[in-house]
């Protein structure tokens, strides 16, 4: 593009290198050229056709083509300030609104494939089936999973004392099978993993320190694979799950939203949106007269 400075160049070429793409193949090489209905097309050029490393037509997510727009919109803002442009084609446009993304979950058959994945024969493998379970029974954050203490259960009352976000303390429940995974972790892997060295967190890593974060998600991940899942399994989709079968299952939104630790209905509120998703696909598959049949 003709007319810039090499300073104004160097600061943008990365983030506007698919908008000079885009021009290039329509011969246009000045900015001033570019009104409402070329920064339109180059829009829906990202969304839709924009060629893909692999030599395919691949669209961008709607993410990226509203990040897109907000570089355009700073950069053409940039050159009227700098009296290269008289005129802002994105200045009438108004701004692009990134579309909520409704959170994965797994079915509760999934859930049971993954559950099984776990070697309850090994230290480890009682350790991850422990892990599984209370992210499925009781939604916690891969933080809350980290910072727990040995202390903070409280397996008669199946209860867990769990610090959130904000260190904000809330008792969290689990059901029979994540209580009894823990059991066999607490007698049987712990013991194992933490040999001679004395720590007070409740899942060790095989040196008998605490287990990290990353640890955990990547034991997710590869659990997902293992078990033969068609999504990618990270530790807020159990988080998701949980939510999700709690609904599904006529819970309070209310209660939904204290278990979670959220400190907004409004955080919680997009479940519901998943939930009356599944109720469409089921209503349009089952009902006879759904599709105009």
């Amino acid at each position: 593009m003709r007319r810039l400075s090499p300073y104004t160049v160097r600061n943008y070429s990365n983030d506007l290198q698919p908008f000079v793409e885009f021009l290039g193949g329509r011969d246009i090489s000045d900015p001033a050229l570019v009104d409402r209905e070329v920064v339109r097309s180059y829009l829906a050029w990202l969304a839709r056709v924009r060629p893909h490393s692999n030599g395919r037509l691949r669209g961008h997510a709607r993410g990226t083509v509203v990040r897109q727009y907000s570089v355009l919109r700073s950069f053409f803002r940039f050159l009227v300030e700098q009296a290269v442009l008289e005129v802002d084609p994105t200045a009438q446009g108004g701004r692009m609104q990134q579309e909520k993304r409704l959170p994965d979950f797994l079915s509760q058959h999934e859930v049971l494939r993954l559950l099984n994945v776990a070697d309850a024969t090994t230290p480890r493998g009682l350790r991850d089936r422990a892990i599984l379970e209370l992210l499925y029974a009781s939604g916690l954050r891969v933080a809350e999973i980290v910072a727990l203490d040995l202390d903070h259960l409280h397996l008669g009352d199946r209860e867990l004392r769990v610090v959130g976000k904000g260190d904000k303390e809330r008792m969290v429940l689990m059901g029979k099978p994540a209580l009894e995974s823990l059991e066999r972790y607490v007698k049987k892997g712990r013991p194992k993993l933490s040999g001679r060295r004395f720590s007070g967190a409740l899942f060790l890593n095989s040196t008998g320190g605490r287990l990290t974060g990353r640890s955990i998600q990547a034991m997710v991940r590869k659990s997902g694979l293992q078990a033969g899942l068609a999504q990618n399994v990270h530790t807020h989709t159990l988080r998701h799950t949980f939510a999700t079968h709690l609904l599904e299952g006529g819970a309070d939104l209310r209660v939904v939203q204290e278990l979670l630790g959220h400190s907004s209905p409004a955080t919680t509120q997009v479940y519901t949106h998943v939930t009356q998703t599944q109720q469409r696909k089921v209503y349009l598959a089952a009902h006879p007269r759904a599709k105009g049949r």
